[in-house]
Parts: C-alpha cells; structure tokens; sequence
C-alpha cells in the first residue's frame, strides 16, 4: 500500500495505472454498536462519469462516502485510488489526494465571507505572510465565473440562503481541483432553476474527466444526470446498472425489496368542522394578509418556490415567530398564539424543515428526543417524571413508526435520515395534535420511508386531524393534498381543489 504522499506525488506526475476505474472500494465493512453499516459492499466509479448511489435511509450510502472521504476508517476491505491501493486516514488525506465530499449538512463558517469559507486553510499570502484578502476576492471570483455562480465574495455566509450555501460548498469542492466529487443530496434545498444550474455545473465537470458520486433519492435526477448507478440496501451491495437499462420501478424493487404501489395513499375521509382559522395574518417584510381555513381530516398542501413565504407562515401560526397582524382562530375561539409552547397546549404539533438544525437534538438519544415535548405533560406527577410509563409509550411509538435503531438510548446522530424524521414524528404524535404542520417532511427521505410516512399522515387524517403539509415536491403535493394553497413572495396567490389541481397550475400561481 502507497501512502497518501505517495499518492500525490503520483497524482501530480499524471502516471495512471492501467485501470479502468479512478476510483473502487471491495469488500468493505463498517460496525457501529449495535449496527453493521456496511457488510462486504463494493463500488466502482469511472472517471468522467456520474455514478448515482441509491437506497434507503440506513442502507449504507452515506457511510461508504464517508469512508471514501477519510472520515470513517473502515474495520475491513479495500479502498483503490487510480488503481493503487490506499488508506485515507483523515478528510486531509481525502482532500490531498483528490477526493472531495459535499455533505448533505452544510459545514460553512456563518460568520466569515464566502471568499474565507472557500480558501479556508489555503488562503493566498502577501510577501509579508498576511492573509491577501484582494486575491482572495479575485481567486473567488474567477472561480464563481467559471461555474457561473452570482455570489458576492464578501458577502458573510450567515447572510446567504441555503440554496446559495449549497452553491458555495460546490465551488469550494470544485476549488480544490479534485477527481472524485461526492454530493450527498446536493439538490434538497434548490429550486427548479438551481438544480438546472447545478446539472450544468456537473456536466462540464464530467466532461473535464472528473467522476462525480452523486447520493439522491430523486428518481428523476438520476436519469437526467447519472450515466450508472449502484444500489444499496440495508448495508449490502445489491447491483450497479446502467440508467438507461433500467425503470423507476425497477430501482424501486432493488433499493426496499419489494413492490411500491402507491406512493401517495390518499384516502377521501370525511372533512369536518373548521378546526384552524388563518386571518390576514402578517409577518412585516416576509409575508402578508395571508388568510385560509383548515378542517378536521383535511390535509392542506402550501405550495410556493423557495422564499414564497411558506415555512414563514408556519413558524409564525407555530408561534416561533409571533405575527406582526392578523387573527388565528382555533375551533372558533381567536387564540393569541405567542410561543410554541402555547401553541403545544392548544394541540397544535410542528415539524420543522431542517430536522437537523432545529428538530433533532443530537447528543441526546432517541428516547430523550421522542420524549421531549411532552415532560411538561400527562407524565409528570407531583413535580416527578414518569419515567417508566414515558419509555413504554416511547417504545410503542418507535415500533409502531418502525424507527431502526439498536435500541431507545442509541444517539439520534448516528440513525439515518429517515429514521431520525420518524423519531421526530413519533415526538409530535405523543402530544396527541388535532392540528399537526408538517414542513418538507420527507426531505432526504427515500422511497421506502416516504411511503411510511405517508402512511402515518393519511391515517392521522383519518382520525380527524388538521393537517398542512409544506413541500418542495409537487408530486407529493398533489398527491397528498385535499386542497393546495399556493404562495408567491410573500402573499397568497390561490387555492386549488384536489380534483383540478396540476403542476401547470401550481406552478403558474407560483410564478405570479
């Protein structure tokens, strides 16, 4: 085995091994307490070629990156670089060698500029040793034009948009001239026009000889962008195919094991009283005079392009951000909804949009994060938690939502994606909601789990819960949703009945 020294010496000569593959990994395997991650997987990537890694939150996606990134080691098996073998003993290593990752949570520093967070560690120096923070600017600049990204390098990345960061950790990737390029869920947080950008920015790089991994539960990524594609299931390899082999139905089948007939198991259930009253509610310089009604056993679906106001909306009837004007009513009676907490004691539940940064709390276990929201509750007597009563109900709601973990004081950091949704879920059903706000809530969810909860909102509906239900996906809208209110900067611009609504439709009441 060469050292990563070695490597790079080898990579800058140029002299290549006559391999077909820049990069493979065999016989791979990756344990955790309780879980083994990865279990004899192999992966192979082409150079100039974007190979698209597929599976269910858990199936071992993100740790073989990772491993591929330096930042697991892994217990067993192989890891060649331009057909050489070699152990990555840290992300440096990675970095050095050519290997750069794109993580599905964002790793910027908010408060420096976008310039600092790119050059960070590398920065140009003047004849003095300080910091040449004109170059800098000049180095960002030329490289946001070559990927054709209209960013400001001086602007502080606090002050940036999520959809923006994801562009900044892009360049800042592609700034390091690597040849292998991991994206986990580059796309989760893009518009339409974004992702359009991006697919450009991957296709020059393809066409540059560099292999992009690219990790998505978006079918239809995949064949827009992908030339191949492996897939993953519960920490085994199951096969790698061409995408122009295959259907959707067919990855589907290979990715959970099993038919998925109905992605969106709407029920028509009966819709009752109004339950939830919005009036001309006004948040100043975000959104305003936005108005609707939802009913018991109604799933409303907003609808808007990223910044239409949304999630806004929601975290102000959520009382995370109390409204500057307007009425909230609920069951007839106008209720002054100034906290969260007042708004848990009116049955009101909230899934937040980035389960990571404001719904998980994640040096804590499961069981301490599922049972949260409701220690001020039913479970304290005479000042004592009911411990033992809480872990039972905890444990029913993990197994009923079917959350995979080693056990209820496994730390939520180390589950899946999905997993950690559906323990985030079960937190809020434990509050026994009548009006539950869902935002984004299968964002970086795959199929399987999507399915699931899908399942768990219709039958929430069922019982007579109100529901809105925030997305991105307009398939999932649709597909869910008894009526859609559409938002465009700011305002409500339209409602939709389920029976006419289309994504032509949608999309015009967007674009207002």
């Amino acid at each position: 085995m060469i050292s990563p020294g070695t490597m790079a010496a080898v990579r800058a000569s140029g002299a290549v091994p006559n391999s077909e593959f820049l990069l493979e990994a065999e016989g791979v395997r990756k344990a955790f307490p309780g879980v083994v991650a990865l279990d004899d997987v192999q992966f192979k990537l082409k150079r100039g070629t974007v190979h698209a890694l597929m599976g269910e939150n858990g199936a071992g996606k993100s740790t073989l990156m990772k491993i591929l990134a330096g930042i697991y080691t892994p217990d067993h098996g192989e890891i060649r670089l331009r057909g050489h073998d070699i152990e990555l003993k840290s992300p440096l290593d990675a970095l050095e060698n050519g290997i750069a990752m794109i993580h599905q949570e964002l790793n910027l520093m908010p408060f420096m500029t976008v310039a600092e967070n790119i050059w960070i560690r590398r920065e140009p120096k003047n004849r003095f040793g300080f910091v040449d923070h004109g170059k800098m600017r000049r180095m960002t600049a030329e490289l946001f034009k070559r990927l054709k990204i209209d960013i400001d390098p001086e602007t502080e990345v606090r002050h940036l948009s999520v959809a923006s960061r994801q562009m900044v950790e892009i360049a800042k990737a592609v700034s390091y001239e690597s040849d292998v390029l991991i994206m986990d869920e580059p796309t989760s947080a893009l518009t339409e026009r974004e992702v359009e950008h991006l697919f450009e920015i991957i296709r020059d790089l393809r066409s540059h000889g560099i292999g992009i991994v690219y990790i998505t539960h978006k079918m239809n990524e995949l064949f827009e962008i992908a030339d191949e594609f492996s897939v993953f299931r519960d920490g085994k390899y199951i096969g790698t195919h061409a995408s122009s082999d295959v259907t959707r139905d067919d990855i589907i089948r290979m990715m959970v094991g099993r038919e998925i007939t109905q992605m969106f198991p709407k029920e028509e259930v009966p819709i009752g009283d109004v339950v939830l009253s919005v009036k001309n509610l006004t948040l100043k310089g975000v959104f305003h005079d936005v108005s609707f009604d939802v009913r018991a056993g109604e799933i409303l679906g907003l609808a808007g392009l990223v910044g239409s106001g949304r999630s806004n909306v929601a975290e102000t009837i959520f009382g995370v951000t109390p409204a500057s004007s307007g009425t909230i009513e609920i069951n007839g009676k106008p209720v002054d909804i100034d906290s969260p907490n007042t708004a848990i004691r009116n049955r009101m539940a909230f899934l937040t949009e980035d389960r990571k940064d404001t719904g998980c709390l994640l040096i804590l276990d499961v069981l301490e994060n599922m049972q949260i929201a409701v220690l001020q509750d039913k479970f304290v007597k005479s000042g004592f938690v009911q411990e033992r009563e809480l872990s039972r109900v905890c444990e029913e709601m993990s197994r009923k939502l079917r959350v995979k973990t080693p056990n209820m004081y496994e730390r939520i950091e180390n589950l899946s994606g999905g997993n950690q949704q559906k323990v985030l879920i079960g937190r809020w059903l434990l509050t026994n909601p009548r009006i539950l706000i869902l935002d984004e809530p299968t964002r970086g969810i795959d199929v399987g789990a999507k399915a699931e909860i899908h399942r768990f909102v219709t039958e929430l509906a069922r019982d007579g819960v109100a529901v809105i239900m925030i997305s991105s996906e307009l398939p999932e809208v649709l597909g869910m949703s008894d009526r859609i209110m559409v938002m465009h900067e700011g305002r409500a611009t339209g409602f939709l009945d389920r029976a006419e609504a289309t994504q032509v439709k949608v999309m015009e009441l967007a674009a207002r």
